[in-house]
């Protein structure tokens, strides 16, 4: 993994002034992305609503070739590059040492810990994702406007993507996360189990089985850009 999430880690640029370029460039290379796949009037319209912003991302659930659906109140948001600040599980003694405080500062929760590609532990996203519009991409082809309306009085939240992409379309494939829950007892699931000789993912492959673990996958999708009014 590198500074930023979703890349091997032994491509792991380790400088501020790297991790700052590479974001940078990033965002450049999203919209010279959007300029040069779709038409003018759509990368004007994005560039004219959306100021970009250090990659975020959310965790969804949805059917992968969904356009629009409920339950968005199930979706989480990494503010921060969870990639860095992630903890190896050949290092879980150390993390369970310090009562569970990353070098990073984010708190461990033994009943729900979240994996990453590279066989990091991660901090778990924030819930829910607020509602609001959010400039997304995959990192491939597709950039586009995702919506997320509040939680109406059934306590479900609606989204949607603009122009008829899909919820695959803006899944970062190479980004592989999952939530590890107990599945027997309260001590049955714990990192340690992990296998590690599943990592690193291969990207769209299903996160690897954890014994004594529940496990849900979760697409991972790039935020770039956020309203201007914002």
């Amino acid at each position: 993994m590198n500074t930023n999430w979703c890349v091997n880690l032994n491509d792991r640029v380790t400088s501020k002034q790297g991790h700052r370029q590479l974001r940078s460039a990033q965002l450049f290379l999203a919209f010279i992305i959007l300029i040069s796949a779709q038409k003018a009037a759509l990368a004007d319209d994005y560039r004219s609503r959306f100021k970009p912003v250090p990659t975020q991302y959310i965790a969804a659930l949805a059917d992968p070739d969904a356009i629009s659906g409920d339950n968005a109140q199930t979706w989480g948001i990494w503010p921060l590059d969870p990639g860095p600040r992630g903890v190896r599980l050949d290092n879980y003694a150390q993390l369970l040492a310090s009562d569970g405080v990353a070098p990073a500062n984010w708190q461990f929760n033994n009943s729900q810990w979240w994996l990453e590609e590279n066989g990091l532990i991660m901090e778990a996203p924030n819930f829910p994702l607020p509602p609001g519009e959010y400039l997304v991409t995959g990192g491939r082809m597709v950039m586009t406007a995702l919506t997320v309306h509040p939680v109406d009085e059934n306590g479900n939240s609606h989204w949607e993507l603009q122009h008829g992409a899909s919820l695959y379309d803006v899944t970062h494939l190479g980004c592989r996360s999952a939530i590890y829950t107990p599945a027997v007892g309260e001590n049955s699931c714990s990192p340690e189990n992990a296998p590690r000789d599943a990592f690193r993912v291969v990207a769209g492959a299903p996160m690897p089985a954890v014994e004594g673990c529940n496990k849900q996958d979760y697409a991972v999708l790039m935020v770039v850009g956020l309203p201007i009014n914002n």
